[in-house]
This record gives C-alpha cells, sequence and structure tokens, in this order.
C-alpha cells in the first residue's frame, strides 16, 4: 500500500476532493505521462491510466492533465479512467516551441523550481532571467542551482554575471562529486513539498537527482562531443521520491523556452526596472526615447546595464505577441462555440415545427 502523503496530498487536497463531491472517486498523483496515458500513484500503486471522452474530445491538449497534477479516477482491472483533474494551485508553463503561440504545461502544484544551469559554456544569463520570470509569474518560489562547480570556472565571477537577478532568489553551487554540496542542497528540500528541475540539455538534472536521490533512477547520457550538450536525458517528466520525503519532479532539457506570462510586470520586478519605471516623467512612458525616462537616465548613468535593458525589451515584445495571439485564439473558439449554439437551437426549431 502506497501512502499518497508522500507524494504531497493533505488536508486541502481532501477538503476540495470532498468540496466536489467526488468521495466516491478514488484519487492520485500523475508521476509520467505518456501522451494520452499517465502512470498514477494510488493508494495501491502506480496505476495506468487513459482520459474519459468527456476530457479527450471536449477538452484541447494543453487542458489535458499533466505531471503533478492530482486526478479522481475510475478502476476497471488494471486500468483507469481518469474523471476529472483537481483544480491546480499552479502550473508552470512556456510558449510552445516553433512558431505556435498555444502554451505548453510542464508540470502542476509546485511549490520550488530549481533553475539549474552548469558553469560551463552552457551558462547563459538570459537563458536564466527567463527560466526565472516563468517561475515567479506561476507562483512558485525560485531557486538558482550552479552545477558542475568542479570544471574550475571562477564561480564568483559567474555568480557576478547574474547582476540583479541572482538577488531574487538562493543560489546553490554544486558537484556531483562533492558530498557536502549535495547533503546543503538535499536540507532545502522539505518534506511533502514538490520540487521541479529545469534548465536545458546538458546542465546535469538528471545527474543531480540520481545523486539526490543516491540510486540511478534516470538514465543518463553523454554530452556530444560536437556540441556539447546532452542528448535529451530525461524525455517525460517525471515525480521521485526521497527516502527525507521531498518530492522531485524531472523535465526534458529544453533548448527553446518562450515566455507565457500575462503581463510584462513580472519581466520588469524580477530584472529590477520596476521602481526605476515609476520615476519616469510620463505614466505612459515606453522607455525607449521620452524625454525624461528614468530608465534611459540609469543606463546613461552606468545604474542599469544595457544588456538587462535590452532583455527586457525583448521579453516585453514577446509576452506581448504571445497575450495577443492568445486572445484571438480564444475570440475565435469563442465565435465557434456560438456558432455551434446557434445552429444546434436552430435545428431544435426546425425539429420542433414538424
Amino acid at each position: 500500500m502506497a501512502n499518497l502523503c508522500s507524494y504531497g496530498w493533505n488536508n486541502q487536497w481532501q477538503q476540495l476532493k470532498n468540496d466536489l463531491s467526488y468521495n466516491e472517486l478514488e484519487h492520485g498523483r500523475i508521476v509520467s505521462t505518456h501522451k494520452t496515458r499517465y502512470d498514477v500513484a494510488t493508494s495501491e500503486g502506480i496505476l495506468s491510466c487513459e482520459l474519459t471522452g468527456n476530457i479527450l474530445y471536449t477538452k484541447e491538449p494543453h487542458e489535458y492533465p499533466i505531471t503533478g497534477d492530482w486526478v479522481v479516477f475510475q478502476r476497471f482491472g488494471e486500468l483507469g479512467i481518469i474523471i476529472d483533474i483537481l483544480p491546480r494551485t499552479n502550473a508552470l508553463s512556456r510558449k510552445r516551441s516553433g512558431t505556435k503561440t498555444t502554451i505548453q504545461h510542464f508540470a502542476a502544484n509546485i511549490d520550488k523550481a530549481f533553475i539549474v544551469q552548469s558553469c560551463d559554456a552552457n551558462f547563459n544569463v538570459r537563458r536564466t532571467e527567463r527560466f526565472l520570470i516563468q517561475v515567479i509569474d506561476s507562483g512558485i518560489v525560485p531557486i538558482l542551482i550552479l552545477t558542475k562547480a568542479d570544471l574550475g570556472i571562477d564561480i564568483d565571477k559567474l555568480k557576478q554575471s547574474l547582476g540583479k537577478i541572482g538577488e531574487k532568489t538562493e543560489v546553490f553551487v554544486t558537484s556531483i562529486y562533492d558530498k557536502e554540496s549535495i547533503d546543503c542542497l538535499r536540507k532545502i528540500i522539505d518534506p511533502a513539498e514538490t520540487f521541479i528541475f529545469i534548465g536545458s540539455s546538458g546542465v546535469g538534472k538528471s545527474s543531480l537527482i540520481n545523486r539526490l536521490c543516491e540510486d540511478q533512477l534516470l538514465e543518463t547520457s553523454a554530452i556530444s562531443t560536437s556540441t556539447g550538450k546532452g542528448k535529451h536525458t530525461s524525455t517525460r517528466r517525471e515525480i521521485f521520491l526521497l527516502e527525507s520525503g521531498g518530492i522531485l519532479l524531472d523535465t526534458p532539457g529544453v533548448r527553446e523556452f518562450g515566455l507565457a506570462v500575462d503581463s510584462d510586470d513580472t519581466i520588469a520586478e524580477t530584472l529590477d526596472i520596476d521602481q526605476l519605471m515609476g520615476k519616469c516623467k510620463f505614466h505612459d512612458c515606453t522607455h525607449t526615447s521620452e524625454p525624461g525616462c528614468a530608465v534611459l537616465n540609469a543606463i546613461a548613468s552606468g545604474d542599469l546595464d544595457i544588456g538587462t535593458y535590452n532583455s527586457y525589451l525583448k521579453l516585453k515584445r514577446e509576452a506581448m505577441h504571445f497575450n495577443e495571439t492568445t486572445y484571438e485564439r480564444r475570440e475565435r473558439e469563442r465565435q465557434f462555440h456560438r456558432m455551434v449554439k446557434e445552429v444546434i437551437r436552430e435545428k431544435k426549431s426546425r425539429d420542433s415545427s414538424v
């Protein structure tokens, strides 16, 4: 028998299940996904589940269950049918890679996010900004992990290059060969809390989880000698339990991480530009050419890094584009549903008159 408290089930989730009148159904947490099949941790172990037709045919793919979701299901022998998803506390998302503007959810019900960067040529401040902004916007506590500290890179210089964003979160320097650094990281993983690992390919997420779990739970692969990048060692989002009670969620390494934020407020706050913006002469200042712009003045005086400013403008444009296209898509969906209802209404009217 499995104790679902180990996966984060508590009185709040039980109350939510009761409020939704799902007392007759079993519940569990999705620990890994395989397109439309899901491995669900239940009171009797891991159960393979599929979606009920109501979810499969009436919802968009981005509305399907994801790793970390709590679901209610019916059991049919060795197969479960997921009936519904309990409302999430949060979800970590990104804009789907490529030209599409749809959202892609990574995982749900996350307490803290380990943003993993390696101390080598893969280290990228701008990428760290993206991860940090999305994590904060999702209502998740960020923690920055620098891996491969044994490579002899100047760690202090790396930290300094983070600038203001390094002050927005705790920063841990680790090496899988340094037991002390692993122990320090293990101490901050609280029981019954869910920690997600995110980062690009090759930064050492899977190797770090293996050390934390003290078992080879994940398949790790060599780094490509031509690109210096990992070969996507994790292809699914998976949950693992620590003996100490922590819940770890690994994700595949990402090559693109498009922002999916509702506004640019989090961008400005994370990059520490928001206070400057409040000092501009004009309340509708675009911070590009206006006289009396406190942001431009800070750049001129050297108080604001030009790289941070350019990153802000780029991320702001990206967020605006995502929200505009998201609104347009939702408007098309609303118009389509109104058309369907009108057709059904007219058909019923014709049938009743016959």
